[in-house]
């Protein structure tokens, strides 16, 4: 049996993406136990992604090669700034993070470098670069959440960061991308390589900063 393509890259990806997706943020996320102020340092330079993501959407509508694809593409564009944002935007009410503090903190290293991939991807106009990227950002998220015991914590702001990740909709979509890439990426295998290793990098490294300084 022939091992899927977007398999093969997950695979080179290791053992960085079993690091990230095992991480310390993780299991503190599931059991409830990460700090307001880990958890705050994380969702505000998460949010900074926002705009490069759908940078990196926006790009995968223009490049995909069918009306089919853009459809999906863009029902998740819609959820991404609808239901994610707000997420987010309840999430720092009620861990006390002010506006003047999510605009005055700066972005980490991480988050620098992924603004920077999503856009160097989306520049390339390579469906299966703009793939490689994604598919890191949504598959590697799916494969921690789905991991989530049960119960959820009961924080909100824990549980639907988890939930936010492993839900029909979300699993049907990472679904679509990595068959889209299992179906183009082979095209252009080492252009996709890159950008997806590349990318699983910088998902552990993000997960690392959450971090740093607040042991």
């Amino acid at each position: 049996m022939t091992t899927r393509f977007s398999e093969t890259l997950r695979q080179a990806s290791e053992p960085k993406w079993t690091r990230a997706v095992e991480h310390r943020f993780v299991q503190e996320l599931f059991d409830g136990s990460i700090s307001d102020k880990a958890m705050a340092a994380y969702l505000i330079q998460d949010h900074r992604f926002l705009d490069s993501f759908l940078t990196l959407l926006g790009g995968a509508i223009a490049t995909a090669d069918t009306f089919a694809a853009r459809i999906r593409f863009g029902k998740f564009v819609g959820m991404v700034s609808g239901e994610e944002n707000t997420y987010f935007l309840r999430s720092f009410e009620a861990l006390g993070v002010s506006e003047e503090q999510r605009a005055g903190t700066p972005d980490a290293e991480p988050t620098k470098g992924f603004q920077a991939i999503m856009r160097e991807a989306a520049a390339t106009r390579s469906y299966a670069a703009i793939l490689a990227v994604l598919n890191v950002a949504e598959w590697l998220y799916l494969d921690w959440a789905s991991r989530a015991p049960q119960p959820l914590p009961r924080n909100f702001v824990h549980a639907e960061w988890i939930t936010l990740h492993d839900n029909p909709f979300f699993r049907d979509f990472v679904g679509f991308l990595r068959s889209e890439l299992d179906r183009v990426g082979p095209s252009e295998p080492e252009v996709a390589r890159d950008f997806f290793l590349r990318a699983v990098d910088l998902e552990l490294a993000f997960f690392d900063a959450t971090f740093e300084g607040r042991d």
